[in-house]
């Protein structure tokens, strides 16, 4: 089934929102705390989530390199959000794990997708 490039690119554009809307939300919530433990189960939940827009792109892309717009989107956004606002409020800091949480958002966020794309640049060097 031939799909028309204007779709495809529309479909990438969306990806690539979805990823920065997916890093958005991950930070957003990476201070949830259950009973005052704080829990970054949002960093977990970002990597599945790029994983899956990696994946979707992947299907659509016809190079890695665009397979991986939407974990570049995700990873642009992440770093705009470590610079601190107008008001000098910050979205990641804290205490105690919340101290990491910008590299915590980076390596359970970004890990998976990377990994899956590491992984099939690997064997299509193989297949070649």
């Amino acid at each position: 089934m031939a799909v028309d490039n204007s779709v495809r690119v529309v479909i990438l554009i969306l990806l690539a929102v979805d990823g920065v809307l997916c890093a958005v939300a991950a930070a957003l919530l990476l201070p949830y705390r259950v009973g005052g433990v704080p829990m970054p189960i949002s960093a977990v939940v970002a990597g599945l989530v790029n994983l899956g827009l990696v994946w979707a792109a992947s299907y659509w892309a016809r190079s890695g390199g665009l397979a991986a717009l939407p974990l570049w989107t995700w990873l642009a956004t992440v770093a705009l959000l470590t610079f601190g606002g107008p008001g000098g409020d910050v979205i990641f800091g804290g205490t105690g794990v919340l101290a990491y949480s910008a590299v915590l958002m980076i390596l359970f966020g970004a890990g998976p997708a990377a990994f899956w794309l590491w992984v099939r640049s690997q064997r299509r060097s193989v297949i070649r």
